[in-house]
């Protein structure tokens, strides 16, 4: 929960727009809790029975989340996870770099 404060703390001095946290599911309504008391919008994104990521950041953020469906991370396409990466804050290009090189493994298994 020690970075999940962290996190927050960062949102709320604006260092990002939208995080993402993974933890526990046992720890879920905790982190819910967290979040509520801070007036934070969030969406919960299961991973599997004992794991979950948690975006978290302003409405307009999760919301492209939210519309981007109930996909597991690793099956978003290479556009969504360009998106995703950017909205972030990750290194746009290492995102650029990330975004070629998955449309080219695309490209390679479709040939092959």
């Amino acid at each position: 929960m020690t970075v999940l404060i962290h996190h927050i703390y960062e949102y709320k001095k604006g260092v990002r727009h939208l995080a993402l946290h993974t933890l526990p599911a046992s720890l879920r309504k905790e982190a819910e809790k967290k979040l509520e008391k801070q007036g934070i919008s969030y969406v919960v994104k299961p991973i599997n029975d004992m794991r979950i990521n948690i975006f978290f950041g302003d409405d307009e953020c999760v919301e492209v989340i939210c519309r981007m469906g109930d996909k597991k991370l690793n099956e978003f396409t290479p556009e969504e996870d360009f998106i995703l990466g950017i909205m972030l804050g990750y290194d746009k290009r290492q995102q650029c770099l990330r975004y070629l090189q998955q449309k080219e493994q695309k490209q390679i298994s479709f040939r092959g």
